[in-house]
């Protein structure tokens, strides 16, 4: 019996985006940026739009798949997909979703979108805009845990009295994001450094975070062409190997009010050793790292979780320098991240750990064969996916 795998049967070819806004500030409806973004990826392919015969989204994704294929003038649309999930929990099972499309013949060429106009629909970071309440929201509304800030700050709290984790190391995961970001003009917090100074006079959102703890929100859309590994080879970009890709979340995370066994996690204990077994990677091979941060100590935790250094160690090896591109030891989202380059719902992180492998990196690590994608820790499901040079196949 043949083994079940989706390693290096599909590719990202093609990666497109639009310019990030503030949230609340496109002057484009989030249906126009989600074409955008999909045509700037199809160029960036050397595809034509029309050839597009499959969408994939996540996070309860408000743009229809067949509005957007009549808008494109598509021939045929064959697959459409979203990952359940809220937050950026879903951004590489999408990825994952697309190339196993294309690798069972479901569909030729997926697109892989995220898109958002905050203006249009309510903000990410507060709390639910209902009149009412129920299920898991009614027994912490009541005790003020109503913005998810407040409801994962429990969680990473938790984790950092059980290991003796100091406050050290989520300032390092926000410095090396603002650090990165000076180098990418793209990005929102371009020109606009951080120091250690000006970290730690921020102010507290809610503890452990301060203000640099916590992502931005932002209005844009990115785009991922997902191929046929065959395919790619013939396309105008060095390719992208899918190695792996892993979703789901740990046992019983989806206990209702804070209730779920393992805790003071970010949800990966069970789905990085997939990940792993999968791609055929070690945590000693990955190059380079993009990491949702929807808050700081979801990165750490994550880290944690995928074998990068034990709890114990945390504090020795999160610090600035063994993050940063070219040369630490475990280079971390090098564009800027959810923090400082834009929040596109994780999937802006995609498209660095592609630009990575290319060698097209504003922070560019050297020689990168294996890059790595963390999606959406603390939500559940989670996802993660690893993408490989021709080297790695």
């Amino acid at each position: 019996m043949a083994t079940r795998t989706l390693r290096g049967q599909a590719a990202v070819a093609g990666i497109g985006e639009t310019t990030c806004y503030k949230h609340g500030q496109s002057p484009d409806a989030e249906f126009k940026l989600a074409l955008m973004a999909i045509l700037n990826a199809a160029k960036d392919a050397g595809i034509d739009p029309k050839d597009i015969d499959g969408f994939a989204s996540y996070s309860n994704d408000r743009n229809d798949p067949s509005r957007i294929a009549a808008a494109l003038g598509t021939k045929e649309l064959r697959f459409s997909n979203m990952q359940w999930g809220g937050g950026g929990g879903g951004g590489a099972a999408a990825v994952g979703n697309a190339a196993a499309a294309v690798a069972t013949g479901m569909a030729d060429c997926v697109v892989v979108f995220r898109s958002l106009a905050q203006g249009q629909f309510a903000r990410f970071g507060q709390g639910p805009q209902v009149p009412t309440i129920s299920g898991d929201m009614a027994m912490q509304a009541p005790y003020g845990l109503m913005s998810p800030a407040q409801r994962y700050a429990m969680k990473c709290m938790r984790f950092m009295h059980d290991h003796d984790v100091r406050h050290d190391a989520l300032r390092a995961i926000s410095l090396a994001s603002y650090h990165h970001a000076q180098s990418n003009p793209r990005a929102v917090m371009y020109g606009r450094p951080l120091d250690e100074a000006a970290y730690d006079a921020s102010r507290w959102i809610v503890e452990p975070w301060r203000l640099y703890d916590c992502c931005m929100e932002n209005d844009g859309a990115a785009a991922l062409i997902v191929v046929p590994a065959e395919r790619a080879k013939d396309m105008p970009h060095k390719p992208s190997y899918l190695l792996g890709a892993a979703a789901g979340s740990d046992h019983r995370c989806g206990a209702p009010s804070h209730n779920h066994p393992n805790y003071a996690s970010a949800n990966f204990a069970s789905v990085a050793p997939n990940l792993y077994r999968m791609a055929g990677v070690k945590p000693s091979e990955v190059d380079v790292l993009q990491s949702y941060e929807n808050f700081t100590g979801g990165v750490l935790m994550s880290i944690v979780e995928h074998g990068f250094c034990q709890p114990e160690e945390a504090n020795d090896f999160l610090v600035k320098d063994n993050l940063l591109a070219p040369g630490g030891k475990l280079p971390l989202n090098t564009s800027g991240g959810n923090l400082a380059e834009c929040y596109m719902h994780g999937l802006e992180l995609q498209i660095e750990a592609i630009r990575q492998i290319r060698g097209t990196a504003t922070s560019q690590v050297k020689d990168v064969d294996v890059s790595m994608v963390i999606a959406g820790p603390m939500v559940t499901p989670v996802s993660n996916c690893i993408f490989g040079s021709e080297a790695t196949l």
